[in-house]
């Protein structure tokens, strides 16, 4: 199997920090294993999950007293930068392992190469708007396909059962969609379908639902404003946005981490803001636990988009493969065949 590019020149957020306690532990990023460790400080450290000795697994190791991970093999032991000592040859030079950046925030362990700037960390907490939540999913299909899922809402009617339109309103979807050279920014308007979650969210019959989105890829990321509409056009009380960043793990597998943010825009509705803080989330899970468990049965759409008879609502995938290349595979395609698509093709 060709091994996918190396995309830590971007952070990514891998691990919900609560994760990282006191033994290490192994993710996997764009095909390729880290071994994450807290040392002696506390603070987190990752380090390529391959002993330079003979190649074992250092996440199967353990943290020493003093903060060192130690291979289980042999146990040569490294600090947070990646200096490595071998127990049994204390003269041995060369025994360093690659090390990579580690910062902690929102919850979160985000990986980058030693060379990515801190500059680099993605922005994505809107102004104005409180952290409700976050959570990770597991998709078993490749990055480009839960891409494509994630760029259309075509298919809401049939996928998704709670927020979002009926099919037999899918006539009235208003729909929008711009491209940039990093982004694309897209709208979607439609009646809202019946719902238990009505009154909940302070709708009423008649209600519109917008998705306005923009997805960029320094890494692949959506951040996706949704609210309500009155038919007279005011907007019902809470603005919801939640960040998802699409992670590749494997050639076959993508981990989505959602960050859920709430605003509220009337006053008047402050007293309900407990109740729909702890459901929002909630409900995000939902959502988009209905996508992970559709998309196995196109795991294996092919990464070519010949012979597809695509619409108007597919405009953002087009573009958006584009960038996908470009931007954070950093690699421009051939033809109709791309290094991705290779190493995807090898791993079916």
């Amino acid at each position: 199997m060709e091994p996918m590019p190396d995309v830590t020149r971007f952070f990514h957020p891998v691990l919900p920090a609560r994760s990282l306690r006191k033994k290490p532990v192994r993710v996997e990023l764009a095909g390729r294993a880290y071994a994450f460790f807290r040392d002696g400080t506390g603070r987190a450290a990752a380090l390529a999950d391959a002993c330079p000795h003979r190649f074992a697994p250092l996440s199967a190791g353990k943290v020493r007293p003093d903060g060192r991970l130690a291979c289980p093999y042999h146990g040569w032991h490294f600090d947070a930068e990646g200096q490595g000592r071998s127990p049994s040859q204390p003269d041995l030079k060369k025994c360093d392992a690659r090390a990579f950046q580690v910062v902690e925030r929102h919850g979160y362990l985000w990986l980058a190469s030693k060379d990515t700037p801190l500059s680099a960390f993605p922005d994505f907490a809107p102004e104005g708007f409180e952290l409700t939540g976050s959570f990770s999913m597991l998709f078993r299909a490749p990055l480009h396909v839960a891409l494509d899922n994630f760029s259309e809402d075509e298919h809401t009617p049939f996928v998704h059962t709670r927020l979002g339109w009926d099919d037999h309103d899918t006539g009235a979807i208003e729909f929008s969609a711009e491209n940039h050279e990093d982004r694309t920014e897209v709208r979607y308007r439609a009646p809202q379908r019946a719902s238990s979650l009505i009154r909940l969210l302070m709708l009423k019959p008649g209600d519109f639902f917008h998705n306005d989105w923009v997805t960029r890829f320094d890494p692949v990321r959506t951040g996706y404003t949704i609210y309500w509409s009155a038919p007279s056009g005011a907007p019902r009380p809470f603005l919801h946005h939640f960040a998802i960043f699409m992670v590749p793990e494997t050639p076959r597998t993508t981990r989505f981490h959602v960050f859920a943010f709430l605003k509220l825009q009337d006053p008047r509705f402050r007293v309900l803001m407990p109740v729909v803080r702890m459901a929002q989330p909630v409900l995000a899970w939902f959502e988009i636990r209905d996508d992970a468990n559709f998309i196995p049965l196109v795991a294996d759409t092919p990464y070519s988009l010949k012979g597809m008879r695509l619409g108007k609502y597919d405009k953002p995938i087009i573009h958006q493969r584009k960038l996908l290349e470009r931007i954070y595979y950093a690699q421009e395609s051939e033809g109709d065949v791309t290094p991705i698509a290779r190493a995807q093709g090898a791993g079916g």
